[in-house]
């Protein structure tokens, strides 16, 4: 289903992201964990993706079982790194021809296993390129919805790490959705004032898409530090630090103090009328499950 019809069904919708696993026993795991978190019943599912020759064909392998063996409706995300025009048309006919209908289109990280990496060889240098391009092969009729794929792109309320300028950054979130961008998923944040701001400021910037907001329950201390190292510039606020040090060395306590965080979270996003929430699951679907029954929704 095109994701413009999937938020028009789900007000608010809820979804989920995984990664592909690199072994055939972590993808039976996590196949489970997608099992249990079909019983919320979401609105989609999105899968990661690297560079890496290897990573991109195991997104494709999860991304085509989610579609062919669950009820869940997939979205890939797709970056621009290490790419070709070639390498993403050959890319998205798969996905068109396996009936996936949708497409998370991001600029990507610099891939770490590969020394010398050069960007400026890259077909698309930014997001917005490669949202145009997936805009041009829908229109080539390879997709049977007519509308080709739907298109999500990343949104960063907390400021994009490579962008420090912020006036700046909202006319590169501008120009995603002005190349044809059906809706906005945000990075994680932990402070719900800096995803109000973010988007008052995108209506101010007449960007009138829906924007989903991205929340991820801090399960582990250990987990927290990995999360600053890996998401640039997601500001961590001091109550939810002064939280998680109250907890010590009690990791249990820990992950119960994280999902009542990211409760509090969600509340209130759903109080301010949040077009919707993305779970980063990081593959568990304890944590979501019990986010769902903290807010009482339906399972």
């Amino acid at each position: 289903m095109h994701i413009r019809d999937i938020l028009t069904a789900h007000r608010p919708s809820f979804s989920f992201e995984f990664f592909p696993p690199k072994t055939p026993e972590g993808a039976e795991t996590l196949f489970q964990t997608i099992r249990e978190l079909e019983a919320l019943h979401p609105a989609f599912v999105s899968v990661t993706y690297g560079a890496g020759g290897t990573t991109r064909e195991l997104t494709h392998d999860l991304v085509v079982r989610i579609k062919r063996e669950t009820s869940l409706d997939p979205v890939p995300h797709l970056t621009c790194v290490c790419h070709s025009e070639t390498d993403i048309a050959a890319i998205i006919e798969r996905y068109a021809q396996a009936g996936v209908s949708n497409i998370l289109a991001l600029g990507g990280d610099p891939p770490k296993n590969l020394a010398g990496y050069d960007k400026s060889k890259d077909a698309f240098q930014h997001a917005a390129d490669l949202v145009s391009f997936i805009k041009k092969f829908n229109h080539s009729g390879v997709h049977s919805d007519q509308r080709g794929f739907g298109i999500g792109v990343a949104g960063f309320p907390d400021g994009h790490p490579a962008t420090p300028n912020r006036l700046l950054e909202m006319d590169y979130l501008k120009a995603k959705v002005d190349a044809g961008a059906d809706y906005i998923c945000t990075q994680m944040f932990f402070n719900n004032h800096n995803f109000d701001d973010f988007r008052e400021r995108c209506q101010l910037a007449g960007i009138t898409v829906p924007i989903i907001a991205g929340i991820m329950p801090i399960t582990s201390a250990s987990g927290m530090k990995r999360m600053a190292d890996l998401a640039g510039g997601v500001r961590f606020p001091a109550k939810l630090l002064k939280l998680i040090a109250g907890c010590g060395e009690d990791e249990a306590a820990v992950q119960r103090a994280g999902i009542e965080y990211a409760t509090e979270q969600c509340a209130d996003l759903l109080k301010n009328k949040v077009d919707g929430i993305h779970f980063y699951t990081l593959n568990k679907s304890m944590a979501t499950q019990e986010i769902y029954t903290g807010l009482g929704l339906r399972s």
